[in-house]
């Protein structure tokens, strides 16, 4: 077929005569809505991914047969959300750590590590929102502005230990959490009493992770021997311009996954 002349309405006859071409071509502007629909429903990036890639080839298989009585997006978002469930029949929904227990006032004892795919997984790219008609580019821009701001007084003051800058920068009712750990803590005192007291007992270094989403570090602590080894990535949830979360993920599988560097260059 030829490119120039593709249409949606040209590529849907096509893929119904098994034109895997033309049925990418037809898909892939919903792939990144599909992927954050997935996301939704499961909390686990990895396996949204799946369910993504599930609901294509579902999608293939039946492409013969849409009959467009509904949108293409419509009828593919009705596949993904069949996957998805299927998927949450087979193991419990990812939960986050305010769901499994109440938040500590003492930073002295963290717990156990919760294993197995229990844990919501960070989203570090944007959501996919509709934008009304008739709206400028003036928010998107403002939050650009605002994650830029965020991140750059977030990212001083933790390097340089800066408990009350770092404080100052939270929302009154702030969160930290660390999956896999159980332990989370609330509100701007206990949350500074855990820097203070555990947090900065060694240097960090952070490394700003790069996306188009929520602010987001890869975490470095220094050792004894003056090695910064990737100790979390962590993820800023901001709200009206201050800091409502910092999740702290610990799990070296999904420091994998993003394929982060497990060790600073040395300087």
């Amino acid at each position: 077929m030829d490119r120039r002349a593709s249409t949606p309405e040209a590529d849907l006859a096509a893929a119904r005569r098994g034109d895997g071409d033309a049925f990418a071509r037809l898909v892939s502007g919903h792939r990144r809505e599909l992927h954050a629909h997935c996301y939704r429903m499961l909390g686990s990036v990895q396996d949204a991914e799946d369910a993504l890639q599930e609901t294509l080839l579902a999608a293939w298989r039946g492409v013969a047969g849409f009959e467009g009585r509904s949108s293409l997006r419509t009828w593919l978002f009705r596949i993904a959300t069949n996957v998805c469930l299927r998927q949450v029949a087979r193991r419990p929904r990812r939960m986050r750590a305010p769901d499994h227990r109440s938040p500590l006032r003492d930073p002295g004892d963290l717990g156990q590590p919760v294993g197995g795919p229990v844990w919501l997984e960070p989203w570090l790219e944007d959501e996919p929102v509709a934008v009304p008609a008739g709206a400028g580019e003036a928010d998107p821009e403002q939050r650009y502005l605002q994650r830029e701001s965020v991140e750059l007084a977030f990212m001083a003051a933790w390097q340089s230990a800066d408990v009350a800058a770092l404080l100052a920068l939270l929302a009154e009712d702030a969160r930290f959490t660390m999956p896999p750990l159980p332990a989370w803590f609330h509100g701007r005192e206990d949350i500074g009493r855990f820097l203070t007291e555990r947090m900065f007992a060694t240097p960090w270094r952070l490394v700003p992770l790069r996306r188009t989403g929520p602010p987001a570090f890869a975490c470095y602590q220094g050792g004894p021997d003056g090695r910064f080894r990737l100790g979390a990535v962590s993820v800023l949830l901001v709200r009206d311009g201050r800091v409502a979360e910092i999740a702290g993920f610990l799990d070296p599988d999904l420091h994998g996954h993003l394929g982060l560097p497990t060790e600073l260059p040395a300087d």
